[in-house]
């Protein structure tokens, strides 16, 4: 049978854009579930357990980025992820 797939876009919000902090904090999200994620811009899909490959996204503010989770929990690690990057904003303040 095969695994659950889900998929969303997301835009950074935070006005530093997915700097070492931010993507770490992605990372370290996307580490607590089992499912296979993967982040993508229209150049590059990377492993958003992958610290370096978050990195090399280079995704600023307004930057449109797809999120892909492939598991058992892979809805609940996008509804995480989309509140980590659209809601919480990486808990920075907003035009700071």
């Amino acid at each position: 049978m095969a695994e659950p797939v889900h998929e969303i876009e997301v835009e950074i919000k935070n006005v530093e854009g997915l700097h070492m902090r931010p993507a770490m904090q992605f990372v370290d999200l996307a580490g607590k579930f089992d499912s296979d994620i993967h982040v993508s811009n229209e150049e590059q899909s990377v492993d958003a357990k992958s610290i370096m490959q978050m990195t090399m996204l280079a995704a600023t503010c307004g930057t449109k980025l797809r999120i892909k989770a492939e598991g058992a929990d892979a809805a609940e690690a996008i509804s995480a992820l989309q509140e980590l990057v659209e809601v919480k904003m990486f808990d920075e303040t907003p035009g700071k």
